[in-house]
């Protein structure tokens, strides 16, 4: 039995203070969402609901599940985030497995070519009429492809394999005669899995939450991701209000409409977010074990 002093006594329970402190203020607005969610706007824009739903109504969720833009948005989403996460990982992990064998000629300069693109990008207007030229406006690929590998994904992924895969195991694989592509799928990949779940969450959060590129390269409504359908909502909703204080003969119409997309708002919230709140915990053990990944080990 350890014999703990004042001291460590004390200390315990400034730390369990702190760690439940904490915990209230990451939860409280997931908590506060999911509340104002099932609850009147009434009550939610007069701030009488503060933690606990009141006037519970599920009129949101129905009106989201309901209208067929928010799952034609969900179904696109879902379709950029796995074929997103799997265009960014066929491209990131081979490049960084390549920058981080000794053998390949050029590799600091190329390096030092990607770290460059870190600090300076041709722009949007560039990156526009380059899409433009290349013929991918309103089409998937205006998503996908730009898109196709992180310059500080790439240079972590690097480290990962220079402090992991061990140059002894590559050179005893290759005295048994084993080629550069069959060493990278069997032997490097499997050993790499805390990254591949850290780089595919990371990847997946991006392309799950992105809608910038969306505004600017897609026009057609079939192919927008859902929080494109969000924004609308949200810009939708702020119009409602400033032609609600502006008065007109549609007043009582306006105040329903406003009512309605508080409503939707929190609900599409909630229903976007969750997803990635499901997904999480089945890589979260990859991710605690990933999360030095790209730190100095000595």
């Amino acid at each position: 039995m350890i014999r703990h002093t004042f001291g460590d006594r004390v200390f315990q329970a400034m730390n369990s203070g702190f760690l439940a402190l904490l915990s209230i203020v990451v939860l409280y607005p997931l908590l506060y969402i999911i509340s104002a969610s099932i609850s009147d706007p009434t009550y939610v824009n007069s701030g009488q609901m503060w933690l606990w739903p009141k006037g519970l109504t599920f009129e949101g969720y129905e009106r989201v599940f309901r209208n067929p833009d928010i799952w034609r948005g969900y179904f696109n989403s879902a379709f950029y985030t796995v074929a997103g996460v799997l265009i960014n990982l066929a491209v990131t992990l081979p490049c960084a497995y390549a920058l981080a064998r000794t053998g390949l000629p050029g590799r600091k300069p190329i390096a030092l070519f990607i770290i460059f693109t870190m600090f300076f990008s041709g722009g949007l207007i560039p990156n526009y009429l380059l899409v433009k030229d290349l013929g991918m406006v309103n089409t998937y690929w205006a998503l996908l492809l730009p898109a196709a590998a992180s310059a500080i994904n790439i240079i972590v992924s690097r480290t990962f394999f220079q402090s992991n895969i061990s140059r002894e195991m590559e050179e005893a694989a290759a005295i048994d005669g084993c080629s550069d592509f069959r060493m990278f799928f069997v032997i490097v990949l499997p050993l790499s899995k805390a990254l591949i779940a850290v780089m595919a969450l990371f990847y997946g959060v991006g392309h799950w939450n992105q809608y910038f590129g969306a505004l600017i390269y897609l026009s057609d409504r079939d192919m927008f991701p859902l929080q494109l359908f969000l924004r609308e909502i949200l810009v939708q909703q702020e119009i409602a209000s400033q032609m609600l204080m502006n008065g007109g003969d549609v007043e009582v119409l306006m105040a329903e409409q406003t009512r309605i997309a508080e409503l939707i708002k929190y609900a599409v919230m909630i229903v976007a977010a969750l997803p990635l709140i499901v997904v999480y915990p089945f890589v979260q053990r990859h991710f605690v074990q990933g999360v030095m990944i790209g730190s100095v080990k000595g």
